[in-house]
């Protein structure tokens, strides 16, 4: 059975009706709320990209562009105590706590498809960006992580080593 925290710290067995309740409170006699069971899962299991403003930072340098950070389309964009281009690899085979809760084990390094070739403003390509990260950084920026435990992320939360 799975139980679910409300905003408030109480806990409430999905099935309770008290939680139907709860979360029909104030949305008015025009909508409906449900809740659905299934066996089988109804979620995605996505990875967590993660990636430095050092290691944005650096690929500008060495590419003689402005690299925007969105090109990566990363989740999280951090900054790091080390400030060193590509420090979010150490991570990898670690497990982050990011804020009061959040808990992500960090997988593997982040490789790269095409669309970091793509500017985010105007969607024009510059297919150098993806030749070079290939050639100098086997393709990878960033690293991917697994959520262990959720929570909410908040700009300038602090990101602590668990192991």
């Amino acid at each position: 059975m799975v139980d679910v925290e409300t905003p408030a710290g109480e806990r409430i067995a999905i099935d309770d009706p008290r939680l139907i309740s709860m979360l029909c409170d104030g949305i008015g006699d025009k909508h409906e709320l449900t809740l659905l069971r299934s066996d089988r899962s109804m979620t995605d299991c996505s990875p967590v990209s993660i990636i430095s403003m050092p290691t944005v930072s650096q690929l500008s340098k060495e590419f003689e562009i402005r690299v925007d950070k969105r090109r990566f389309r990363a989740n999280l964009y951090v900054e790091l105590e080390s400030g060193n281009a590509f420090g979010e690899e150490e991570f990898v085979g670690r497990t982050l706590r990011i804020g009061p809760k959040a808990t992500i084990a960090v997988v593997k390094r982040d490789s790269r498809c095409k669309m970091i070739t793509l500017d985010p403003d105007t969607a024009q390509a510059n297919p150098e960006v993806m030749r070079r990260l290939a050639r100098d950084y086997q393709g990878k920026a960033g690293v991917y992580g697994v959520v262990l435990v959720e929570g909410i992320i908040r700009a300038g939360d602090k990101i602590a080593l668990l192991d």
